[in-house]
């Protein structure tokens, strides 16, 4: 099975997002945005998106419904905030896991958001959790270009949430479910009567 790769589309140019997946041979893109589209980054509408890398050689499937944080099913939000534990238990969570798991058999699949830091993204604290023990790497591609392992990624959580000690009562294992746990109440999707548009904040230029 093929490494699994993950990407943030950032405010980059798509030509810079196109050269980030040549650089890693990344054959598809499944985009895990809820809502494809964007005011600010139009080139990043799922439309555009699919064609530019269509054209380009790489392959684009939505897997929003799926594998997205900002859920249509009401029993994945609790006080207005949606819960990543509840949705990892709907069907069509598990569906678009396995979508993705059969598609690592013949490509190198980049999960696709918004988020330039991996560790402020559901792609890697709600997918890549889900998807970190079935026996392949994750690498996260980040913004330089350089790679992350997801092993990296955790450790740089655990860090963050200074988790980082193992001790008589928690071990290393126990600690990083509390993180991913602590991470996910932090940057989960928070419904507002505001139209949705996609999960990206202002970032700074790269």
């Amino acid at each position: 099975m093929n490494s699994l790769f993950t990407i943030g589309h950032s405010n980059h140019d798509f030509a810079v997002l196109l050269h980030l997946l040549r650089r890693h041979d990344v054959h598809a893109v499944a985009d895990v945005r809820s809502h494809p589209y964007s005011a600010r980054f139009p080139q990043f509408n799922g439309p555009v998106l699919e064609h530019g890398l269509k054209e380009n050689g790489v392959l684009y499937v939505f897997l929003g419904r799926e594998l997205g944080a900002r859920r249509e099913e009401l029993s994945c939000y609790m006080d207005g905030q949606a819960r990543y534990d509840l949705v990892a238990k709907t069907s069509a969570f598990a569906d678009g896991l396995d979508r993705v798991l059969k598609g690592l058999a013949d490509y190198r699949v980049a999960l696709m958001c918004a988020e330039k830091d991996p560790l402020t993204c559901h792609r890697t604290i709600l997918v890549c959790r889900h998807l970190r023990n079935k026996g392949f790497p994750i690498q996260h591609i980040l913004a330089d270009g350089s790679l992350e392992s997801h092993e990296a990624a955790e450790d740089r959580l655990l860090i963050l949430l200074g988790k980082e000690h193992p001790s008589l009562f928690a071990t290393r294992a126990q600690l990083l479910e509390e993180a991913y746990e602590e991470q996910g109440r932090h940057i989960a999707y928070r419904q507002t009567n505001q139209a949705p548009e996609e999960d990206l904040q202002p970032l700074p230029a790269s």
